[in-house]
C-alpha cells in the first residue's frame, strides 16, 4: 500500500489530471474493502440535486469574464490608488475581499473559482511574485469560516447544541486574529515593492473608471445579505451583471472571444465537479471503514491530559480537514469529539472555534487539502508548486491555530464582556 500511495504522489507531481489520481485511489480503497463502486454515481446525482452546482458554472464564468477583460487594470489602479502607500495594501484587500466572500458562499472552493482569476493576474501586475500570490489565494478561500453567517458555525452550534449566537461573537476575535497575522506577513512581503503618495485626484478617477467593478460587491453582497437573493440567485447576478459591463458598457469583450471564455470557464466547472464527486465517494470510504472513529478510540485509550489532548485533536482535524469536505467532517466528527471534550473540561463554544480554525487550515494542507486542487486546476499550475507557495501562510495559520487553542480568552473574551 505504501508503494501505490507513492505511486500516486509521483503521478501527481508529473501532472496526472487529478480527478484521474482521486477517482483512481478512491477505486482501490474500495476494491480492498468491497464496498460498492456506485457511491461515485450516488455522489455525482448527490451534487446534481445541490443548489450549490449551479453557483459554480455562474461564479466561475464571471470570473473568466473579468479576467479576460480590462478589469483587474481598472481595479489594479483603484487599489493602488486607494492602498499604494500601504505596504502589501493590494494583499490585505484580498484577505478581506475573500474571507467576506468565503463567509456568504460557505465554500472556499467557490471563493477561489471565482475571484482567483480576477485576483491572481491583480497581484503580478502590482509587482508580488507568483509564488507569493498563488500561496494568498489559495488560502485566502477558507478565511471566512469563522465569521457570522458563516454555515459551518450555525451546523456545529446545532450538533454541539451551543447557542449558534454565541458562536458567532467567539468567532470575531479568533477570524481577526489570523487576518492580521497573514496581514502582517503581506506587509512584509510588500515593503520592496514600489509605493506611491497618496493622492484623491488618482483616486477619483480610477473610481470613476473602475466604476462598475467597484460596485459588484456592494451589488451581491448587500442583495444576499438583506435576503434578497439566495446564493445561486446571487451567482446568476453576478454573471449577467458581469456580461453586460463587460460585453455592451466596458467592451471589453467581443462575441468572439466569449465563447471561448464559455468554453474553457465551463471545462473547469466538469474537471472540479468530478473531482468533487470522487471526494465525496471517497468520504463514504472513510465512514465505511471507520477511520474516525479508529483514531479517537485511540485517543480515548492513551491520552489523559487536557493540554496533550488539544496536541492530537490538532493532528487529528487537520487530518480529517484534509481528507474530507468540511460539512461531512461536522457531521462525523462533531459527535464523536463533544463527549471527550467535556470529559477534559473544554468549552464547547472554544471546541467549535477550534474545530472550524482546523478544517479551515485543512483546506490548504498537503497533499490533499482541497484548496490546493481546486487552485491548481484554475491556475493550471502543478500541485508541488501549489504544495510549495501554500507553506509560508500554513506556518502562519498554523502559528495562529496554537494561540487560539491555548488561549481560550480569544474565542471567549467577547462572550464574557456582552
Amino acid at each position: 500500500m505504501i508503494l501505490i500511495n507513492i505511486l500516486f504522489i509521483l503521478l501527481a507531481i508529473i501532472g496526472t489530471p487529478l480527478f484521474i489520481i482521486i477517482a483512481a485511489f478512491t477505486l482501490l480503497s474500495f476494491y480492498k474493502t468491497n464496498i460498492d463502486f456506485s457511491a461515485i454515481m450516488i455522489e455525482i446525482c448527490r451534487i446534481a440535486h445541490t443548489p450549490l452546482l449551479i453557483a459554480i458554472p455562474l461564479f466561475t464564468f464571471a470570473g473568466a469574464i473579468l479576467a479576460k477583460s480590462n478589469a483587474p487594470k481598472r481595479l489594479v489602479r483603484f487599489s493602488k490608488a486607494a492602498f499604494g502607500w500601504c505596504p502589501g495594501g493590494l494583499a490585505i484587500v484580498v484577505l478581506f475581499v475573500c474571507a467576506f466572500f468565503t463567509v456568504l458562499t460557505g465554500a472556499s472552493g467557490v471563493t477561489i473559482l471565482a475571484l482567483g482569476n480576477l485576483l491572481f493576474p491583480s497581484l503580478l501586475k502590482e509587482g508580488y511574485s507568483e509564488r507569493f500570490s498563488l500561496g494568498l489565494i489559495t488560502i485566502s478561500g477558507s478565511l471566512g469560516l469563522l465569521f457570522p453567517p458563516s454555515l459551518p458555525l450555525i451546523i456545529y452550534g446545532v450538533i454541539a447544541k451551543v447557542n449558534i449566537d454565541q458562536l458567532f461573537i467567539a468567532g470575531i476575535l479568533p477570524g481577526l486574529f489570523l487576518i492580521f497575522l497573514l496581514s502582517t506577513f503581506c506587509i512584509f512581503k510588500g515593503f520592496d515593492l514600489p509605493k506611491s503618495n497618496f493622492s484623491l485626484n488618482e483616486l477619483l478617477i480610477a473610481a470613476k473608471e473602475g466604476f462598475w467593478e467597484i460596485i459588484l460587491p456592494v451589488i451581491v453582497m448587500g442583495g444576499i445579505y438583506s435576503g434578497k437573493f439566495a446564493l445561486s440567485e446571487a451567482a446568476a447576478v453576478t454573471a449577467f451583471y458581469v456580461l453586460i459591463v463587460e460585453l455592451f458598457i466596458k467592451k471589453d469583450i467581443r462575441l468572439k472571444t466569449l465563447f471561448s471564455i464559455i468554453r474553457q470557464s465551463m471545462i473547469l466547472v466538469g474537471s472540479i465537479i468530478i473531482i468533487l464527486a470522487c471526494a465525496l465517494a471517497f468520504t463514504n470510504y472513510l465512514i465505511d471503514a471507520e477511520i474516525p472513529m479508529k483514531i479517537l478510540e485511540i485517543f480515548k485509550t492513551h491520552i489523559k491530559s487536557k493540554i496533550l489532548f488539544l496536541i492530537f485533536l490538532n493532528i487529528f482535524l487537520l487530518i480529517v480537514g484534509c481528507m474530507m469536505d468540511i460539512f461531512s467532517a461536522l457531521l462525523i466528527v462533531i459527535p464523536l469529539i463533544v463527549p471527550m471534550a467535556r470529559a477534559y473540561g473544554i468549552d464547547l463554544i472554544h471546541l467549535g472555534i477550534i474545530f472550524l480554525t482546523n478544517l479551515e487550515i485543512g483546506y490548504i494542507t498537503p497533499p490533499v487539502g482541497i484548496n490546493l486542487f481546486i487552485s491548481s486546476l484554475c491556475f493550471e499550475r502543478p500541485i508541488l508548486k501549489l504544495y510549495l507557495a501554500s507553506l509560508p501562510f500554513l506556518g502562519i495559520l498554523l502559528f495562529g491555530l496554537i494561540v487560539i487553542t491555548y488561549m481560550p480568552n480569544l474565542s471567549l473574551f467577547l462572550l464574557r464582556i456582552l
